[in-house]
């Protein structure tokens, strides 16, 4: 059996020692499109060589860097074909602004093993605390797992969120580039569905389909410059749900409200009539 909820709920997941420097982000902020204005000092401030600023969403990929290896979806109690997950949410909560260059470690556990009859939603937390012994952030991540449910577990909650009733505060459009998901990649996240067309193929999709996490940067950053003066300090949270996918070369419109204490977002892609690819985009505020 695929996946042992009895065993996997609550299981600690292995630590991970890591460590980044200003190129290291540089390279993320490359492969989530910062630079596409690359002379406007705010675009900049992301690419700078000895202290860039750090979207929060970083975190979604500094344990990882460097690696090259597809990734293994193996847990306790869970062992599933990487062919049958895609992500279906994430949320990064930063303790406190990324710094540029670092040192940390990740503990996590398993928190919640949900059943949705045709297929197993498998929710991660992990914390990752630098070198003075403080967090730096709590990440959140749930996988849907195709074909893997029907074990007698409870469904979960639903967690959709209702749209405010009002013109977007503000709206941005984002081209991706037919080669962002071979440059996002060099992230560390090497699952052949982003880059190798037969694999992608054999899962469902007529190409290889941009990274979710890629696109949960793009949005972040998106919201960040168009609402917050892309002052990334001023990020304390960011969640998504992961409800459509969009291809290298297509455009996302990324539509924010402005609310108290947060931003509600929601993303499209303009190239197939504004379907879904973010919902239920949540961004708060550092008090």
């Amino acid at each position: 059996m695929p996946i042992d909820p009895a065993r996997a709920l609550g299981a600690e997941l292995p630590g991970r020692e890591f460590s980044w420097t200003p190129t290291d982000i540089q390279l993320y902020h490359l492969g989530i499109g910062a630079g596409a204005h690359w002379t406007d000092p705010t675009e900049l401030r992301y690419l700078d060589d000895r202290e860039p600023q750090v979207l929060p969403t970083f975190a979604t990929v500094a344990p990882t860097l460097g690696e090259t290896e597809p990734p293994r979806v193996s847990f306790p109690g869970v062992d599933i074909d990487l062919a049958k997950v895609v992500h279906g949410r994430q949320e990064v909560r930063v303790h406190r602004p990324i710094p540029a260059a670092g040192n940390a470690v990740t503990t996590g556990r398993i928190v919640e093993v949900w059943d949705k009859g045709s297929a197993a939603v498998i929710v991660q937390e992990q914390t990752a605390t630098g070198s003075d012994g403080q967090p730096l952030w709590t990440a959140r991540s749930a996988i849907f797992a195709k074909g893997e449910g029907g074990f007698g577990g409870e469904r979960g909650p639903s967690g959709k969120s209702e749209l405010p009733d009002r013109a977007p505060d503000y709206e941005v459009a984002t081209p991706t580039l037919p080669q962002q998901a071979l440059l996002y990649r060099l992230c560390g996240d090497r699952n052949p569905l982003h880059s190798d067309p037969e694999f992608a193929r054999a899962a469902g999709f007529p190409n290889p389909i941009l990274h979710g996490l890629c696109t949960y940067g793009i949005v972040g950053k998106a919201a960040t410059d168009a609402a917050l003066g892309g002052d990334a300090s001023r990020v304390a949270g960011f969640g998504a749900r992961f409800a459509g996918v969009l291809y290298p070369g297509e455009t996302v419109r990324t539509r924010i409200w402005c609310g108290e204490g947060e931003l509600t977002i929601v993303a499209t892609v303009v190239d197939r009539a504004d379907a879904p690819v973010l919902a239920d985009v949540t961004l708060t505020l550092r008090s």
